[in-house]
């Protein structure tokens, strides 16, 4: 950043522009998808076990409808999310005799072809589906589970449109799981097996159930390196997002406050900015928001922080400084404690309106992305936190 001197000789930070900044969105945003990678998942089950509606209540979305999809083997095909951070390989729905033989041939293959690649290109996990209902696991299905396992693919095993009560599963779908886990096949974690219901029967009464624990047994299951793009691509656990969103603040803060530990002129606030930018653009990645929005968030994004130029601009290097201490007086040194305070408030604003997002639908979701109301927000959550900070001084 071009520091430029001031008739009394002193230098000063220039307020960045809204096309400046909006490129450094851009360019933020594009590293932070980059950086999650992909998860990519493995899902196998008889036809009618419900593949596609499970994966569609953990992710929110059909990946086999809304990705591209490319044959990787015999009965074998690799849908990506265009989201980028989610793969699904998805079969036929015919795991065993014939058809079973060529995918397991085929999995061997890409697996070997992918060891020792990037971690984005591995399946990190596989889930096997059976039907409750059903009550049979045959003695084929057992064999192909074993030889995922021998693959060196985590298994684990779900049994779906399990009915419950009260938080209960009906007894003989536990009996029938109860059955599964007496075989002694190499599931992952412990050898236990899940039970789901992935779809709310209004008729029937039976509600969604156990997707929280088939998602933990997930995350217990991958590597390190793909809980990043996990936890972005479901929509299960809100707190985990929350979870990986307070540590990227707290990383922002720690930087403003070393931008900030010699005290900067006022005038100075942009020397925040680019941090503030890497801040909100993993956040945006972090709660999976859609990158093919990108443009749209760096727009607004832009219009929030640039300097002064905006009602926005001026009431986050203003009126929220009013109630952070040391920052009431417009015009006085930022502080390390003000910078820190500034940008976490900014990034908890941020964050709410990233959750907010995530309670729209999808084409009203893409709406809210694209339009002044991101602004409308972030300023709504600002004068929250403003109104918080003004009440807590005083008591």
């Amino acid at each position: 950043m071009t520091v430029e001197p001031t008739p009394g000789g002193e230098g000063r930070v220039p307020d960045l522009s809204r096309p400046q900044v909006e490129g450094m969105f851009e360019q933020r945003l594009s590293e932070a998808f980059l950086t999650l990678g992909c998860f990519n998942l493995a899902v196998f089950g008889k036809t009618g076990a419900g593949k596609s509606t499970l994966v569609n209540a953990i992710f929110g979305r059909d990946v086999a409808q809304t990705g591209m999809g490319r044959p990787v083997t015999k009965g074998l095909v690799y849908y990506r999310h265009h989201d980028g951070f989610l793969g699904v390989y998805d079969s036929e729905g015919f795991e065993t005799g014939t058809a079973g033989d060529a995918i397991v041939a085929g999995l061997r293959r890409i697996v070997d072809e992918n060891r020792g690649q990037s971690f984005d290109t591995q399946i990190h996990a596989a889930w096997y589906l059976v039907r409750w209902s059903d009550r049979r696991f045959e003695g084929a299905q057992e064999q192909f589970v074993r030889e995922l396992a021998a693959l060196g693919l985590p298994v684990i095993m779900v049994l779906t449109q399990v009915p419950s009560r009260d938080g209960e599963p009906h007894p003989e779908a536990r009996e029938f799981a109860q059955y599964i886990e007496g075989l002694g096949l190499p599931l992952k974690p412990n050898g236990r097996v899940v039970l789901t219901n992935a779809l709310a029967d209004e008729f029937t009464g039976h509600p969604v159930f156990g997707l929280q624990e088939l998602l933990d047994d997930t995350y217990l299951v991958i590597p390190e390196a793909a809980e990043a793009a996990l936890t972005a691509a479901q929509v299960v656990d809100v707190g985990r997002k929350k979870k990986a969103v307070a540590a990227i603040i707290n990383q922002a803060v720690v930087v403003a406050a070393g931008v900030g530990a010699t005290p900067i002129p006022f005038a100075d606030a942009a020397l925040l900015v680019p941090n503030q930018v890497t801040m909100i653009s993993r956040i945006t990645a972090a709660y999976g928001l859609p990158p093919s929005r990108s443009r749209a968030l760096a727009t607004t994004g832009s219009l929030l922080l640039t300097g002064g130029a905006t009602m926005a601009g001026r009431y986050a290097v203003t009126s929220l400084l009013k109630f952070i201490p040391g920052g009431a007086v417009a015009g006085s040194a930022i502080s390390a404690t003000v910078a820190g305070a500034l940008t976490k408030a900014v990034g908890m604003a941020w964050a709410r309106v990233c959750e907010y997002a995530l309670t729209l639908d999808t084409p009203a979701r893409d709406q809210f992305l694209a339009s002044p109301e991101v602004s409308e927000k972030f300023l709504a959550f600002l004068k929250e936190a403003q109104r918080a900070g003004t009440g807590s001084r005083r008591r």
